[in-house]
């Protein structure tokens, strides 16, 4: 039921492990891996795996951030439900399961996991961590107070959706807004959202986190945007923001070739 976009910029170190990692699990979801224009040997994890028929390589000719890469993966998702894997090892694969079970008792559509909810004094001494911590406190607390709801962890990687819903959104994201634009956009179309508990290894800049105070700021905007915009506009298709997608390398498994 699930496919699962990996987006990718820069990530030869982890890159391998994670996607063996997802391989390996029981679900045996859909795996689409997006290098966004890598100067580093990310094409080449990408490419091999592809090559094996084990994923769904794409190739973004430069780097246009994390929100355009997983439009361009969108594109060739064929499972009815998605969810976003961060390239790095802070977020654990073997926890679909547990994100996918409130789907499957028919008690939402759209999951969250949360990494409030499992244990929210983990790491928070760290100083790289508690900037991070802090800002995705603030985050979600804008988006509870502009939409009513009552999240604990809006800017979680950890989000499963419909993927007929997230095409529906012509979504615009270029970077990390990717995420306050879909919540947001889930709370507008009425869609109620559940948190599982999840664990979280959080990396420091030094290990290569790129996320920055400035995205944070930027997450509240979008979430104002989408708040203020007229229903009649919010899911209207404002062009392709990513010039690059449409020009994306798409390497199919061999079965695919073939059909």
């Amino acid at each position: 039921m699930l496919t699962v976009i990996i987006p990718a910029y820069n990530e030869e170190g982890t890159l391998e492990e994670v996607i063996r990692r997802v391989l390996d699990l029981r679900l045996r979801p859909q795996v689409i891996v997006v290098n966004d224009g890598s100067s580093d040997g990310t094409g080449k994890v990408v490419e091999d795996f592809a090559r094996r028929g084990e994923i769904v390589g794409v190739h973004l000719a430069r780097n246009s951030g994390k929100g355009a890469a997983i439009r361009a993966g969108l594109e060739l998702a064929e499972r009815p439900y998605t969810i976003i894997q961060d390239a790095d090892l802070e977020y654990d694969p073997g926890e679909y399961a547990k994100l996918m079970e409130p789907i499957l008792a028919g008690k939402a559509r759209v999951v969250f996991g949360s990494r409030n909810l499992h244990n929210p004094a983990a790491r928070r001494n760290d100083f790289h961590y508690l900037r991070f911590w802090l800002g995705g406190k603030i985050v979600t607390l804008a988006a509870n107070l502009m939409f009513g709801a009552r999240l604990t962890d809006e800017a979680t990687c950890f989000k499963v959706f419909p993927t007929e819903l997230l095409r529906r959104m012509n979504l615009q994201a270029r970077g990390f807004e990717f995420c306050p634009e879909v919540t947001a956009k889930a709370l507008r179309m009425g869609e109620r959202i559940v948190e599982v508990p999840i664990g979280y290894r959080p990396r420091s800049l030094d290990e290569g986190k790129k996320i920055r105070a400035i995205d944070g700021i930027k997450a509240i905007g979008v979430l104002a945007k989408y708040r203020v915009m007229p229903g009649a506009w919010l899911l209207r298709n404002w062009g392709d923001a990513v010039e690059n997608v449409a020009a994306a390398k798409v390497v199919l498994p061999a079965s695919r070739q073939a059909a």
